[in-house]
């Protein structure tokens, strides 16, 4: 309430802030009874103020074994990266108080350098950055700029349950370093400053060394996987082999293993047999091994721990010839028949409907008329699709019959004539007569080259 009330003042009083506009996203996330009424009262705050507010709904996971300040800081992150706009700055209101308390938690928990920095003042996100403009003010001042201008403020019960960590730091640990250390917050915050520094160097060294050990992932009719060389890895100290793979895990968006998951990436997979492939996960994705790269797949891009589990969300029929895109699942894309005179399909050899599924045991196709046939996982190892891709991979089919895989082939049967598109057309097949088979939004299924 502070920080959205100081920037409609700022507004107000300054020709360049007016110039920018200003939006309020809250999060409700259906934790508390009351939430549906906080987003109302953040609603009308921002009628009385002149600024429009977007409410995001999201879903916590709970469970076993998960904790749920990290689950609603992971839900409420989603949001707002999905929420920011190209360019555009998200604005938190984190202050002195919260620095202190960030330290204590990353020390607790036996954070290096990266963690002991707390929160930066200013940050890449999402497509945008973050800005933490109250960092220096602390929680006592910002309870009394509020009461100065009788703002409506909502007081969350569950900010006294000590169970959570943090409240238990704010409400037991820190007023005993306050009342021995009076300026604990702006000590520790300039601990926190030259730590900051410290992070920056250490990511300094860490672009150096990626530099000589990354493959970027390469956009083409397939995306190629964006992948570690463990070959260049090998070449550097054991301590830079960690900073390079932090640094390398969190361009990829990854959540951050912790120590005894970030050893086993930085020495097992590397170890592990030549033919094996070997895995490590953590809740925050996994790490795997193939042909001497590394590749993180993230919690939603992970195979399914069940085999068949994809098959049976993706595989369905496909009203193609009405135009429609077939849809492969969440962070799978969707395919699409589009026209072509030079597509490789030809559209009189289709039925209007298809079939859409992952690759049938032992299927093997023929690419040419009276040519050989060949086993289909094999043309996937050969053309560098990444082994737990090869079962995912959509195939397309017309019945029983194998038509295409996207981006890898098409079957001789469907296949158009391999002559000029124009000598095609006096032949009765026409221009029109042509397709391509389009994986819209694929993700990254080839190797690393």
């Amino acid at each position: 309430m502070a920080l959205l009330a100081a920037l409609v003042a700022l507004r107000r009083s300054s020709a360049r802030w007016r110039a920018l506009p200003l939006r309020a996203l809250h999060v409700d996330h259906r934790l508390q009874p009351a939430s549906a009424a906080w987003a109302r009262r953040c609603r009308d705050l921002g009628r009385a103020l002149g600024v429009p507010v977007a409410v995001r709904r999201v879903e916590v996971r709970r469970g076993k074994g998960l904790s749920l300040e990290a689950e609603a800081r992971r839900a409420r992150r989603a949001a707002f990266t999905a929420a920011l706009r190209p360019g555009e700055a998200l604005l938190t209101a984190h202050h002195l108080d919260d620095q202190l308390e960030t330290m204590l938690l990353m020390l607790m928990r036996g954070a290096g350098v990266d963690g002991l920095a707390a929160m930066p003042p200013v940050m890449r996100f999402g497509s945008g950055w973050m800005l933490r403009p109250l960092l220096g003010a602390t929680r006592a001042e910002l309870e009394a700029f509020v009461a100065r201008r009788r703002l409506p403020v909502v007081s969350d019960e569950s900010n006294s349950d000590e169970r959570f960590d943090r409240n238990y730091l704010r409400r037991r640990v820190t007023p005993l370093l306050r009342a021995r250390w009076p300026a604990a917050a702006k000590v520790t915050a300039r601990s926190a400053s030259r730590l900051g520094e410290a992070r920056a160097l250490l990511a300094e060294l860490a672009q150096a060394d990626l530099a000589h050990a990354s493959s970027p992932a390469v956009a083409g009719e397939l995306p190629v996987a964006a992948a570690l060389d463990l070959a260049g890895l090998a070449r550097l100290s054991a301590a830079r082999q960690r900073n390079a793979l932090r640094a390398w895990l969190r361009a990829q968006g990854a959540t951050m293993p912790d120590a005894v998951h970030l050893e086993r990436i930085r020495v097992e997979l590397p170890a592990a047999r030549t033919d094996a492939q070997p895995v490590v996960r953590w809740s925050g994705g996994e790490v795997r091994r193939f042909r001497g790269r590394l590749y993180f797949l993230s919690v939603d891009a992970a195979p399914p721990a069940v085999a068949g589990a994809w098959d049976a969300r993706a595989a369905g029929r496909w009203d193609w010839a009405r135009g429609r895109a077939h849809p492969l699942g969440p962070g799978r894309g969707r395919l699409r028949l589009v026209p072509d005179p030079s597509g490789p399909i030809a559209r009189a050899a289709l039925p209007p409907r298809l079939v859409v599924r992952t690759r049938p045991s032992g299927a093997r196709v023929a690419l040419r008329d009276g040519g050989p046939r060949h086993a289909l996982g094999e043309l996937m190892r050969a053309a560098g699709v990444l082994p737990w891709e090869r079962d995912r991979l959509p195939v397309v089919c017309a019945g029983a019959r194998i038509v295409a895989v996207p981006g890898l082939l098409v079957t001789a049967a469907f296949a158009a004539p391999s002559a000029d598109p124009a000598a095609y057309g006096r032949s009765g097949g026409g221009r029109r007569g042509r397709l391509r088979l389009e994986w819209q939004d694929a993700p990254a299924v080839l190797a690393a080259r």
